[in-house]
């Protein structure tokens, strides 16, 4: 801690110029030299002190720290020097006229805007190593103090060794231990009507098999109170109708025994707003969640709202994966005293309980901070009352890595509700962590194989799985997931897919290496490697789009069914659009979902871009969603010698500055703006007249956001104000989002461009 302590005053003691080439360059200026500033003491001073003689035979960590107080007293006698004054008070003129200069409608600081100087555009928008990673180095840095944690597995320092707790192994072994009496879990496997016994302990047969894999889906549809229409889906035969229950009683439930106490209380924040007070300890959304969950079925919900239900969402799926841990640990420690105890000779099938791995539920979650509440839900659960806390090995370390600093937030900036609640806490994307769960105990940072619940971001699980070819890559433990719930879904839309789509084909596979597994307590439907077919997937996403709608589809093989959420947009966003614009919509024609994006391109520079070539048609900001996309359209701009300039996901912060500047000043007549830019800074960007949705957004509240912000615009006539959308058959559910879904069977039906006049009470 002396070492992390010295670091944070060392930090605060730098100057303005010293903390920017910091943050830019990631270390400290050669000037400011530690062993340069060593050597200029020792000139400076040649008489030594008894300490320094006692010093130099201390141990290596000792000196360190000496060294870095001498520096701290160093640069506390640099920053009163009169030359080092005046290129401060210089440094922050400069800063607060760039500030001005940008017309800063988000109050980002002066470190934000400040930095105006840099090379051209073009090398300002080079991607970074890894598409999802967003962070500024200011944020970096931030983020390193606040948590103040070993960085030993953090990606931003290089992954050297990974933290994983190999003390506790022999403790949270599930071979060596045994049923507690006095926790009566003994008796969970023995009711006949338990669904986690149903699910996993029927037998299905080769022809059922082949039916799941090679017979489309019959479906039917019904209507529920809280979650609207649910499309019931299946391969096999009907199953019995689920019917949503109006009261639940938590007996009922077949909940393991601790969580029958500890759930209502854990939820019973959720339930004081709830309109209706009852004795349930479930909401009516949780009530029908949880009826589809503990039916083990998958589940495909896309109204989740960081906002409104998010962690109403988040507990009912935490209850549901360690209802089942709980279960299936207990039915093997009860087994484990059963082999102790039986004659020899006695048939060992009776005893098959476990995967070909210990892994049972991986948890996708896109940043720490969700990983945090969900390990926090966990310990909530499983502590029945104040006195009885379970116990939690490395809690410390992971509060260090997993938390945040409130004070590392900018006290100026401002964003909208749903910003503040996606990226609360720590929003680092890169982790992995390992949770193994026995009785009243909880280890975190266990192996992966030594693990029950394994949480992860898409980035931290690609990083393990690796790429085909690379020598040191591993994708086992996945081999026996039997919950998988994907939250958030629609964020890795704007991290990285890709990464989803590789997990998705490397789970539920045979395992390369045995991993000391005894074959003897294996299940059979492991071994027949038809582990895919009762494997449950959870997926929580806040729009529908047809990506997530494909994971589902195509990726999702559970014998027992799956449940979709389908329920249409009434209204759609172009109702919260507060400023009286004229909206034009404009449909391209394509032969296939594939050509779709030539036949957008070809479409916007043949029909749409002549329309603004005009000057009277400047300060237009054209909102393209992807990426590749932008890189397109950009080249073209470059080829056709366009004014114009460009905003993206990986353009630097003095480039944003310039091209805010020059968008807002008419020096720049076109914008190219991406939607991911949008989605992680929210900035409100000031001189739009005219817009351009090259696709209709991902997020549908993001239409209604880009066109008020043609109200910041204090110049302009709002007759002059325009706003063009592209849009094909294949963006149906994008445009119910947008007009609704009234106009959107009107406008797939009619090949004629529509026109829409919004006055902000449609």
């Amino acid at each position: 801690m002396g070492k992390r302590r010295a670091g944070r005053e060392l930090l605060h003691s730098l100057s303005k110029k010293q903390k920017k080439h910091l943050r830019e360059f990631g270390e400290e200026h050669p000037f400011y030299d530690k062993l340069l500033l060593l050597l200029l003491l020792h000139s400076c001073f040649p008489f030594q002190s008894e300490d320094s003689d006692k010093s130099s035979a201390e141990s290596d960590s000792e000196t360190e720290v000496e060294q870095v107080s001498g520096y701290h007293k160093l640069l506390a006698t640099l920053k009163t020097s009169p030359e080092s004054e005046s290129e401060e008070e210089e440094d922050e003129s400069e800063s607060e006229e760039a500030e001005e200069s940008e017309a800063e409608m988000d109050s980002e600081g002066s470190q934000e805007t400040g930095e105006a100087e840099g090379g051209e555009e073009d090398k300002d928008d080079v991607p970074e190593e890894e598409e999802g990673t967003t962070d500024t180095a200011e944020q970096m840095l931030s983020q390193e103090q606040a948590d103040g944690a070993d960085t030993s597995c953090d990606p931003r320092h290089g992954v050297i060794e990974e933290f994983t707790d190999v003390k506790h192994e022999s403790e949270f072994s599930l071979e060596t231990n045994f049923m507690e009496e006095e926790s009566g879990d003994g008796n969970a496997d023995q009711r006949d009507s338990n669904p986690f016994k149903q699910h996993m302990d029927k037998e299905l047969e080769d022809k059922e098999v082949e039916k799941m894999s090679t017979l489309p889906k019959t479906s039917s549809q019904s209507q529920w109170p809280r979650l609207g229409q649910l499309i019931f889906s299946s391969t096999l035969e009907t199953h019995k109708t689920l019917k949503a229950d109006k009261e639940v009683d938590v007996k009922q439930l077949h909940l393991h025994k601790p969580l029958e106490c500890t759930w209502p209380k854990v939820n019973k924040q959720f339930l004081s707003s709830v309109d209706k007070p009852s004795d349930s300890p479930f909401t009516p959304l949780q009530r029908e969640l949880f009826c589809v969950m503990n039916s083990y079925r998958d589940l495909f919900y896309p109204e989740r709202n960081a906002l409104t239900n998010g962690e109403e969402i988040r507990h009912a799926y935490c209850l549901h994966a360690l209802n089942h841990v709980l279960k299936a640990n207990a039915q093997v420690l009860s087994n484990n005293a059963k082999r102790r105890d039986r004659k020899p000779g006695t048939d060992t099938d009776d005893y098959r309980d476990q995967g070909l791995t210990r892994p049972k539920v991986l948890m996708i979650v896109p940043f720490r901070e969700c990983a945090l509440r969900i390990v926090h839900t966990f310990i909530s659960l499983l502590e029945v009352n104040d006195k009885k806390k379970i116990d939690v090995s490395n809690k410390k370390r992971f509060k260090g890595e997993f938390g945040s600093d409130p004070e590392e937030k900018p006290p100026n900036l401002k964003r909208p509700e749903d910003y503040e609640a996606v990226f609360a806490g720590n929003i680092d994307d890169h982790f992995r962590i390992g949770v193994a769960i026995l009785q009243k105990s909880m280890r975190l940072y266990a192996p992966f194989y030594s693990s029950d619940i394994i949480i992860a971001s898409p980035l931290g699980i690609r990083t393990v799985i690796g790429a085909e070819g690379e020598k040191k890559r591993d994708f086992d433990f996945l081999s026996s997931i039997e919950i998988l719930v994907i939250d958030q879904a629609d964020i890795y839309l704007m991290q990285n897919w890709e990464h989803v789509l590789h997990l998705m084909k490397h789970i539920n596979l045979l395992p390369l290496d045995s991993h000391g597994v005894d074959f003897s307590r294996v299940r059979m439907l492991n071994l027949n490697n038809w582990s895919k077919y009762y494997r449950q997937t959870l997926l929580f996403s806040a729009l529908q789009d047809p990506q997530i709608n494909s994971v589902f589809n195509k990726h999702c093989f559970n014998y027992a069914g799956q449940v979709a959420i389908r329920n249409v947009p009434l209204t759609g966003s172009i109702s919260h659009v507060v400023v009286q614009l004229p909206h034009v919509f404009r449909r391209l024609e394509a032969e296939s979902v594939t050509s779709v994006i030539d036949a957008r391109f070809q479409f916007f520079i043949d029909k749409v871009l002549p329309e603004y070539r005009d000057a009277i048609m400047s300060h237009t900001l054209i909102y393209v969603p992807s990426y590749f996309d932008y890189v397109r359209l950009r080249n073209y701009f470059k080829k056709e010698d366009l004014n114009f300039t460009h905003i993206c996901e990986y353009t630097k912060k003095a480039a944003v500055c310039r091209a805010r500047r020059f968008f807002l000043k008419g020096e720049k007549q076109f914008l190219l703006f991406t939607e991911r830019f949008h989605f992680y800074k929210r900035y409100t960007i000031k001189g739009i007249r005219n817009l351009i949705f090259y696709e209709l957004p991902t997020y549908s509240h993001f239409y209604s956001e880009i066109c008020n912000m043609l109200k910041a615009t204090d110049s302009g006539v709002d007759a002059t104000w325009t706003c063009t959308v592209l849009y094909s058959k294949y963006d149906a559910q994008k445009l119910a989002a947008v007009v609704g879904i009234d106009r959107t069977a009107q406008m797939l039906q009619s090949k004629k461009n529509v026109h829409l006049f919004v006055t902000g009470e449609n």
